[in-house]
């Protein structure tokens, strides 16, 4: 038999030299001209369309009861009982503690007395001064008697009225002993319990009494913004807008009713230099309570014509100064300044330097200076993207070697 020694060396000779093809192939520069430039740059481009813009600001404030009243005790004494649930909604007028009205039943009753003793000496008095002045007609007493007696009528009338002052100031006393709700709303927790001495206009308020519905949210708003919305009213640029107000809660959620703004602080706090807002809202199922952080969302205005471009289309130059880069007719990129009003979400509004149907430049415009011709894209259309320079077609290849026996 043939050896087949030969045919294996031919096989490992021809796979070599094919490997070593391919690497030369692989690092091998490629031959010709270099690739072309891939021409001007490319813009995305907005073109500019006014739109109708409600303007809103955010206002942080707190949650105030539309009536909170304080319940204080108007006489010294001891409380013997409580008639109310603590957290519950009382009536205007319902008792809420009793006191314990034996002095002040005493009181009353020694005030009875004094009355209808300065009744009877008025009785007597007046039955005197009749008959002084019958014998002062007949000149049977002198006139100096007739006058003491009708003096001392009148001040027998004084006493009654005095007497009585005091009757009923001592019958107010006793019905100040029954503890009664100023106003209907919610009562919070009770200070006191029965059997506590309490004293007349303590300084610690019994318990309080808040109207949960509607409640206030007061915020507040600087003075400095206040004043530019009066500029913009007064020039025409900027309509009134709606006295509802939407209302953000401190965990991010939107409250269901909307406020009415219903007036703003007639003066400015000199250390904060902001203005007081104050928001009338509805709360019928209770849910905001009085010191809740809350946030106001308030319509300023609207703006008929607005402009709008994205944030990213704004530059600023060394001293400050907004720009926008623009595409013009001619197909060549320029920077112009533009007045930047505010923030709205992810845009600017611009109200100065730019107008309808110009075309801005949102991306792509760092690669261009002032002046340079650039090729304008619609924003969203996707750019042309010419092939890499040197990039090659992956090339496989493969030997077949047939051994001969």
């Amino acid at each position: 038999m043939p050896s087949q020694r030969p045919s294996s060396r031919l096989v490992l000779t021809l796979a070599a030299t094919a490997v070593a093809v391919l690497l030369a192939a692989c690092g091998e520069r490629p031959s010709g001209p270099p690739p072309m430039n891939s021409g001007t740059p490319q813009v995305s481009v907005l073109t500019m369309q006014p739109q109708r813009l409600v303007l809103s600001t955010e206002l942080p404030g707190r949650i105030t009861a539309a009536v909170s009243a304080e319940v204080r005790p108007q006489v010294s004494g001891l409380v013997k009982q409580r008639n109310f649930t603590e957290g519950s909604t009382v009536k205007a007028g319902e008792v809420l503690y009793v006191m314990d009205p034996a002095t002040y039943q005493a009181a009353a009753a020694s005030a009875e007395a004094t009355l209808a003793r300065a009744e009877a000496t008025r009785d007597s008095a007046r039955l005197r001064a009749a008959r002084q002045r019958e014998l002062a007609q007949l000149q049977a007493v002198s006139r100096q008697d007739a006058e003491d007696a009708e003096a001392a009528l009148k001040q027998a009338e004084a006493d009654v009225g005095s007497a009585r002052a005091a009757l009923q100031t001592q019958r107010i006393n006793l019905d100040y002993t029954r503890i009664t709700a100023p106003v209907s709303g919610r009562i919070g927790r009770s200070s006191v319990t029965p059997g506590a001495l309490v004293t007349a206009n303590q300084a610690q308020a019994m318990a309080t009494i808040q109207q949960l519905d509607p409640v206030y949210l007061d915020v507040t708003q600087a003075s400095s913004e206040m004043l530019a919305l009066k500029r913009s009213l007064a020039s025409g640029s900027l309509k009134n807008g709606a006295a509802k107000v939407a209302i953000k809660l401190e965990d991010g959620s939107s409250y269901a009713e909307y406020g009415l703004l219903e007036f703003s602080e007639a003066q400015v706090d000199a250390a904060t230099g902001s203005v007081t807002l104050r928001v009338r809202v509805p709360n019928p199922r209770g849910e905001l309570l009085p010191g809740m952080y809350a946030r106001a969302v308030v319509e300023q205005g609207v703006v008929e014509q607005a402009l709008l471009v994205p944030q990213q289309a704004l530059e600023r130059d060394a001293s400050g100064q907004a720009r926008v880069a623009m595409v013009g007719d001619d197909g060549k990129l320029r920077r112009q300044p533009v007045i930047a009003a505010r923030a709205i979400g992810d845009r600017w509004l611009i109200t100065g330097g730019i107008k309808t149907g110009d075309r801005v430049a949102v991306e792509g415009q760092q690669k261009a200076g002032n002046g340079s011709p650039v090729t304008a894209v619609p924003v969203g259309k996707p750019a042309s993207s010419p092939g890499r320079p040197g990039e090659a077609a992956l090339v496989s290849a493969s030997v077949h070697t047939v051994a001969q026996r």
